[in-house]
Parts: structure tokens; C-alpha cells; sequence
């Protein structure tokens, strides 16, 4: 039994942990950078982007060891994460810029990536059981190596953003205020959200897309504890991963088999997003 729970449930509980609380804190920091509470990393396209690159890296036949599995499925979702992050940021752009814009440009992509994600599990039926996993999301198969591989890019990435807390505060105020104030605004935005995009890829390269925990954790936090993200991203690194260890225990009670966890956060997710556009959809319009 000792062996199970080393083996099986400790690297397993350490990656939801490092997920949950990487995930949480990519949402916060896009919301305070984008001034819409409804951006995260799956609403911006940045989920399905890293999924897609790690999936197309799975079915290539070029991930042939541990090895290069360890280092190029990674690899692959940071490339699949920043393309589908760029393009979101360049229709977001075109349209206006505004905070609306990310939403709407975001879903778009994300929808386009994701018709692509179905097209390359339709032409590869002998692959669908490695595929499926990460279209839904699953931490049943990971293992020391896989969560040592998350744990340690998403710790000092999450120690990057919280050395620039304050940083982020400024950037509350506006671009312009903030370079009022001394702050290359622009240039710290780009950094931040390709930060956010490597982070978000670690997240999901081994246990797939996980929707809505950089939505709803985040918003649950900032009532509570305000909008100072000295306060608000360390308090969303605490609890972005208690809300994903209950769904992930949620989802093992079930005996008949494991259910996704991607697909049980996004059931309580919808909702909470429907809310939200309805309660703060009037101050972002188009």
C-alpha cells in the first residue's frame, strides 16, 4: 500500500496541486492585464493551443522514449500555447482592442483549434485512447517524472508573477497610466502573457484541457480578499488547487470508471460564466 501511495497517489495529488494552482494564477494575471473578468486560459484559446500542439507531437511518431517525451510534448504545447495565444491577441487587436474583444476573439480561435483537434482524432481511430485523455482532461496516468516536469517550470513561473505583483497592480490603472508612471506598459504586458502561455502549456501537456479554473477562482478569491494581486494571486494559488483535488476526488468515487476532470469543471464552470457575462456583460460590450 505504501507503494501505491508513492507511486500512484503522491506524484498524482502533486500534479493537480501545481495544475490547479497554475491555472489559477494564469487567470488572474489575464484578467488584471486584459481589465476583463471573463478571460482565462481556455476562454483566450491558450488550453486549446497547447493541446493541439501536443497532440499533433503524440500522433507523429517522434516521441519514440521517455526521454524525448519528457522534453518535446512539453515543447509542443508551448509552441501550440503561444501561436493560439498570437492569434487571439492579433483578432482581438483588429477588432478594437477591447475587452470584449479577447472573449470573442478567443472563442473563435479556440473553436477553430478545436474543430482541428477532432479532425486529427477522426484520422487517427488507433490513437484515440492516448488522445482522448487530454481532449477532456485526465490525472490518471501521470507519474514522478511527468509531475516533476510540471511542478518545477510552474513553481518558478508562479515566482516570476509574484515577484511582479506590483507590477500588475500598476497595470490595473491602464497602459497609459502605467507608462505615466514610469512603466514600459506594453512591453511588460507582451512578457506577462507569453509567461502565461508557457505556464498554461506545462499545465495542460500531460493531463489535457482543463477549462474555467482561471475563470472561476480568481473571481471567488477577488470578492473575498479585493482586487490588490499581492493579496489576490497568492490566495489563488491556494485555492485554485482545493477546488481541483475535490472534482479530482469527485471524479475517482465513480467505480464503474474514472470521469474527466475537464468535462466536471466545466459543468460547474458554464454556469458560472453565464453569470458572469450576465452580471458584467454591460460594462464590457463591443
Amino acid at each position: 500500500s505504501g507503494r501505491i501511495i508513492y507511486n500512484l497517489r503522491m506524484p498524482r495529488e502533486l500534479a493537480v496541486i501545481m495544475v490547479g494552482a497554475g491555472l489559477a494564477v494564469a487567470g488572474a494575471v489575464m484578467q488584471a492585464l486584459i481589465h476583463n473578468p471573463l478571460v482565462d486560459p481556455y476562454i483566450t484559446g491558450v488550453s486549446s493551443g497547447a493541446s493541439l500542439g501536443v497532440m499533433v507531437m503524440t500522433i507523429s511518431g517522434l516521441v519514440t522514449t521517455s526521454i524525448t517525451t519528457m522534453w518535446m510534448i512539453p515543447a509542443a504545447g508551448i509552441v501550440g500555447a503561444v501561436i493560439a495565444f498570437t492569434l487571439t491577441m492579433v483578432v482581438a487587436e483588429a477588432a478594437g482592442g477591447k475587452a470584449m474583444s479577447y472573449v470573442l476573439g478567443g472563442t473563435v480561435i479556440g473553436m477553430g483549434l478545436s474543430a482541428g483537434t477532432t479532425l486529427i482524432m477522426s484520422f487517427n481511430a488507433n490513437h484515440l485512447a492516448n488522445i482522448s485523455s487530454w481532449m477532456f482532461g485526465s490525472f490518471a496516468n501521470i507519474e514522478w517524472s511527468e509531475t516533476m516536469l510540471i511542478t518545477i517550470p510552474v513553481a518558478v513561473i508562479i515566482g516570476i508573477i509574484l515577484f511582479n505583483a506590483r507590477n500588475l497592480n500598476t497595470m490595473l490603472l491602464g497602459e497609459d497610466q502605467a507608462m505615466y508612471l514610469g512603466m514600459d506598459s506594453r512591453r511588460f504586458k507582451r512578457n506577462m502573457l507569453i509567461l502565461i502561455a508557457v505556464l498554461t502549456a506545462f499545465c495542460v501537456s500531460f493531463c489535457g484541457v482543463i477549462g474555467f479554473i482561471g475563470l472561476i477562482v480568481p473571481h471567488l478569491c477577488r470578492m473575498v480578499v479585493g482586487g490588490d494581486n499581492r493579496v489576490l494571486l497568492p490566495t489563488s494559488m491556494i485555492v485554485g488547487p482545493v477546488v481541483l483535488m475535490l472534482a479530482d476526488v469527485f471524479c475517482r468515487s465513480f467505480t464503474v470508471s474514472e470521469l474527466p476532470i475537464g468535462a466536471i469543471i466545466s459543468v460547474i464552470g458554464v454556469p458560472f460564466f453565464v453569470y458572469l457575462m450576465v452580471k458584467e456583460g454591460k460594462r464590457y460590450a463591443m
